[in-house]
C-alpha cells in the first residue's frame, strides 16, 4: 500500500488518514458531527483509484444526488477525470441504474415507468374506489404506508397475507383488506410496467437473490469495493441488497460503511439503527475507525452534545471534542406563549445579525414539527426577514411540469396507467370520467394496461372518435421518438402538439403566466441535459434520450431541491436539518408532549431516537445556539400548557449562559423569573449520584404509593400515587426541574429503598 506521494493525504488528521489508508476488507468510519466525513469517503475512493483500484469497479451508495455529485466533482480534483467511472449515486439511482439492464430478468420492462408518491397514491386511491371500500377508514396515504413498509421489510403480498401479526394489525384498524389492496397494488404496478420507488430496492434484491449466476455474480465480480455513506439511515431492505454486492459469506470483504448511530433518526421512513449496532456481528474481522474531533461547533456546543447523547443506553461509545474556543454559551429562552416565541426570535435574529453581522444565510429555526412555522413565518415577514422553508412543494410536483412529464412518460411507455389517466382529457377533449372508468373497468377484467383496451372499449361514436385521435397523437410522438429526437426536441414538440403550451397562454393572469414560465423552466433543464457533456454512465456516455432525462428527474429527492432564493434565514423540521451547518440555530419547541413527541412517550427506543434528533439539532450550529420553550401553544385548535422538555434538564449547566425570561408588561408588576429556572442556569440531574453497578431494579408490581425508590436517571423519589393504569406519579428530590414525573410501571426500572 502507497501513501508516497498522495498530497492529499496531508490535509488528513492521524484517524481521518488511517480510515482512507486502510484499503481491503470490512470497514466501519463512526463519523461525529462536524468531523470530516465527507472528506474522509471522498478521499477513501481516490486512494482507491490511486493504488491501482479501477474506478469502475468502486460502488459508492448516498442517500441524495447532491451528496453523490459533490462526492464526483472532489475526486476528481485528486484523481482527475477518472473519477467520472466510479459508480457514485443514490440506492434508488444506481439501482435503477442496473435495472435498466436487467429488469427483463424478473418480468419487468427494461423502459420500466418509475412512480412517485403521487402516482402511487392516485393509483390505491383507484383501487379502494373499485373495491368499493370507505375511502375515511382505508385512508390512501396509511394504505401507502403500509405497503412501503411491508416492501422495506421483504413482505411480499404473499408472505403478507400469511402474516397474523400484520393482518391482525390490520383489523384492529378497520382495514382488514389492506393485504388485498396491496395485492392489486403490485398486480397493476407490474401491468403497467412501473416500479414506484420501494420497487427499486425490492426489485433490485430480487434480481440478485433469483439470478445467482447471470446477476449476483457478474456485480459482485464488477464491484470489488463497495462504500455506503450515512449507513444509520440504511433500512433492512437496503443492508440485505448490500450482503448479496459484498458477498459477506466469504472473502474479500472490501466493504466500508461511514455513519453515526448517535444521528440515527430516520425510523417512520424505516432506518433501522440495528444495521449499524450490529455490522460488527455480521462481519467479524472488522476494522472500525472513529472521527471524534469536531470542526464545526464551539467547545460549549460540543460539551452539549456529549451530555445529552450520553444519556442514551444504545450506542457505539465515543468522546466528541474540538479545539475551537469556548465562547458564546447555549442561551435558553422562556416565553408564555408560542406567539410570543415567534416575537422574540425574530427580534433576536435581528440582533445577532446587527451585532455578529450576521446574514440571513447563517441563520435557521429547527422545529418538530412542520406545522410550527406558521409562526415564525407571521413574524419574519413582519420584520421584513427573508426565509424560505425546507419541505415545501417541489417543482417537479407542480401540476402543470407533472402534466407535461405525464404525456413523456406516455411516449416511452404507453403501459403507464398512471400517466394515461392524468392526459387522457388535458388539454380537455371531450373523453369525460364516465368513458375513463369504462376503460379501467375494462382494463381490470382483462388484466391489461388502459393502452391496450382502446380498440376494444364499447363507447358511444364520439367517445370512440377522440379516444382514437388520442391513441393517434402518443403514436405519433413514439414515432418521432423513434426517429432519435433528443429529450429537448422531443418534449418541445410533445408540449406544442399535445395543447399543453395554448392552454397555458389562455390564462392571462400571473398564475397562468407563472405555470407557463414552469413548463419553460423544466424545458430549459432539458436543454441543459442534451447539452452537458458529463458522462453519467459509462456504457451508453452520451445517452440524451428522453428515457435517461425523466429517470434523471424521477430520482431527485427532497434535500436536492435548490433553493430558489438565496439570502434567506431557512426554517426546517429537525429531521430535514441533518448534514447542514449555521453559524447561528435556533432549535424551538422544546416542550414534553412536542419534542420529544408525545407519540414516542411510551417506548424507551423512541425516546432515545426523540434524544438522538436533539442532538443533531443542537450539532448544526457553529457558533451560537438558543433554546425556546413555551408555556402555552395552540396544538390542533386548542391551547395546551406543556412542561419543559425533559431534554434540558440533561443539558451540562456549565455549557448554558442563562434562562432568559420573558420581559412583562410594567402594569403587571416587576420583571420576574417565572418556574422553577434560575438566571444562572440550569441543574441538571447529578448523573454520579446513582452507581449502575449497585443498582438493582425490583418487580414493578410490588411497588405501592408512599414508597421511596431510586431511579437510575433520576435518582431518589417518593411514590405519591399509582392511578387505575398502573402510571406513577413520583417527586425525585434532585430534579430540579419539574421533579414531579409520571412513569409507566410496565417501563419503568425501579429499585425499592423501603
Amino acid at each position: 500500500m502507497q501513501e508516497v506521494g498522495h498530497s492529499y493525504l496531508d490535509e488528513l488528521n492521524e484517524i481521518q488518514r488511517a480510515a482512507v489508508v486502510q484499503t481491503d476488507g470490512p470497514i466501519m468510519v463512526i463519523a461525529g458531527p462536524g468531523s470530516g466525513k465527507t472528506r474522509v469517503l471522498t478521499y477513501k475512493i481516490a486512494h482507491l483509484i490511486n493504488v491501482g483500484v479501477p474506478p469502475w469497479q468502486i460502488l459508492a451508495l448516498t442517500f441524495t444526488n447532491k451528496a453523490a455529485k459533490e462526492m464526483k466533482a472532489r475526486i476528481e480534483k485528486v484523481v482527475g477525470g477518472s473519477a467520472r467511472k466510479v459508480w457514485a449515486g443514490t440506492f434508488h439511482s444506481l439501482f435503477a441504474r442496473i435495472l435498466r439492464v436487467e429488469a427483463h430478468r424478473i418480468g419487468y420492462p427494461n423502459d420500466f415507468t418509475i412512480y412517485d408518491s403521487d402516482d402511487s397514491k392516485s393509483l390505491i386511491n383507484e383501487l379502494i374506489k373499485t373495491m368499493d371500500l370507505d375511502k375515511k377508514v382505508y385512508n390512501a396515504n396509511a394504505i401507502r404506508s403500509r405497503i412501503s413498509a411491508s416492501k422495506s421489510n421483504l413482505i411480499t403480498p404473499k408472505a403478507y397475507v400469511q402474516n397474523e401479526d400484520m393482518l391482525n394489525y390490520d383489523k384492529m384498524n378497520r382495514r382488514p383488506l389492506t393485504y388485498k389492496i396491496y395485492e392489486k397494488y403490485v398486480n397493476r404496478c407490474k401491468r403497467s410496467g412501473a416500479m414506484d420507488f420501494d420497487d427499486l430496492l425490492l426489485q433490485m434484491f430480487r434480481l440478485l437473490y433469483e439470478n445467482p449466476d447471470q446477476v449476483k455474480d457478474k456485480y459482485q465480480k464488477q464491484f470489488s469495493h463497495v462504500l455506503v455513506d450515512e449507513f444509520q439511515d440504511t433500512n433492512f431492505l437496503q443492508y440485505e441488497i448490500l450482503k448479496q454486492f459484498v458477498n459477506y459469506e466469504r472473502s474479500p470483504q472490501n466493504v466500508c460503511i461511514v455513519g453515526d448511530d448517535a444521528q440515527s433518526i430516520y425510523s417512520f421512513r424505516g432506518a433501522t439503527i440495528e444495521n449499524i449496532l450490529q455490522f460488527e456481528t455480521d462481519f467479524p474481522t472488522l476494522k472500525t475507525f472513529k472521527l471524534e474531533q469536531n470542526y464545526r461547533s464551539s467547545q460549549h456546543i460540543v460539551d452539549a452534545a456529549n451530555g445529552i447523547i450520553g444519556f442514551n443506553r444504545r450506542q457505539i461509545e465515543k468522546k466528541i471534542w474540538t479545539d475551537k474556543p469556548a465562547e458564546s454559551k447555549i442561551k435558553i429562552v422562556k416565553t408564555i406563549s408560542d406567539n410570543e416565541e415567534g416575537r422574540r426570535i425574530a427580534d433576536m435574529i435581528i440582533e445577532q445579525k446587527h451585532r455578529y453581522n450576521l446574514k440571513n444565510t447563517d441563520i435557521a429555526i429547527l422545529y418538530r414539527t412542520n406545522a410550527q412555522s406558521r409562526v415564525f413565518e407571521e413574524f419574519l415577514r413582519r420584520q421584513n426577514i427573508q426565509y424560505r422553508i425546507y419541505g415545501g412543494l417541489s417543482f417537479y410536483q407542480r401540476k402543470e411540469v407533472k402534466d407535461l412529464i405525464a404525456y413523456l412518460r406516455l411516449t416511452i411507455n404507453p403501459n403507464d396507467d398512471e400517466a394515461f389517466k392524468r392526459v387522457v382529457n388535458y388539454p380537455k377533449r371531450g373523453i369525460g370520467a364516465s368513458t375513463v372508468n369504462k376503460i379501467i373497468a375494462l382494463a381490470d377484467d382483462n388484466q391489461v394496461s388502459l393502452w391496450q383496451t382502446i380498440p376494444h372499449v364499447q363507447l358511444s361514436k364520439r367517445a370512440t372518435s377522440l379516444l382514437a385521435e388520442f391513441a393517434a397523437l402518443i403514436a405519433t410522438f413514439r414515432k418521432v421518438m423513434s426517429e432519435g429526437k433528443n429529450a429537448y426536441d422531443l418534449a418541445v414538440m410533445i408540449s406544442k402538439r399535445a395543447g399543453l403550451v395554448s392552454a397555458l397562454k389562455v390564462d392571462n393572469t400571473m398564475e397562468g403566466l407563472s405555470r407557463l414560465e414552469n413548463v419553460n423552466a423544466l424545458l430549459d433543464g432539458m436543454k441543459d441535459f442534451v447539452e452537458n457533456d458529463e458522462i453519467l454512465d459509462e456504457d451508453n456516455p452520451l445517452d440524451k434520450s428522453l428515457s435517461a432525462y425523466l429517470q434523471s428527474i424521477a430520482l431527485i429527492t427532497d434535500m436536492d431541491k435548490e433553493s430558489e432564493e438565496t439570502e434567506v434565514v431557512s426554517l426546517m423540521s429537525t429531521h430535514a436539518c441533518k448534514g447542514l451547518e449555521f453559524k447561528s440555530v435556533f432549535v424551538v419547541g422544546m416542550e414534553e408532549n412536542l419534542f420529544p413527541s408525545y407519540m414516542s412517550l411510551s417506548s424507551p427506543d423512541q425516546i432515545e431516537e426523540e434524544r438522538r434528533l436533539f442532538y443533531v439539532a443542537i450539532t448544526r450550529a457553529e457558533e451560537f445556539l438558543t433554546i425556546t420553550y413555551a408555556n402555552s401553544r395552540y396544538q390542533h385548535g386548542q391551547m395546551r400548557f406543556n412542561d419543559p422538555s425533559r431534554f434540558l434538564e440533561e443539558l451540562p449547566p456549565e455549557t448554558i449562559d442563562a434562562v432568559v425570561p420573558l420581559k412583562e408588561k410594567k402594569e403587571f408588576g416587576q420583571p420576574k423569573i417565572l418556574g422553577n429556572f434560575k438566571p444562572t442556569g440550569l441543574k441538571r440531574l447529578n448523573k454520579v449520584s446513582v452507581d449502575p453497578q449497585n443498582f438493582h431494579p425490583d418487580d414493578s408490581s410490588k411497588i405501592k404509593a408512599g414508597m421511596n425508590v431510586m431511579h437510575l436517571k433520576f435518582g431518589a423519589g417518593k411514590v405519591l400515587d399509582i392511578d387505575e393504569r398502573f402510571v406513577a406519579t413520583i417527586e425525585f428530590e434532585q430534579v430540579t426541574v419539574n421533579p414531579k414525573k409520571r412513569i409507566m410501571l410496565q417501563y419503568a426500572k425501579l429499585q425499592i429503598l423501603d
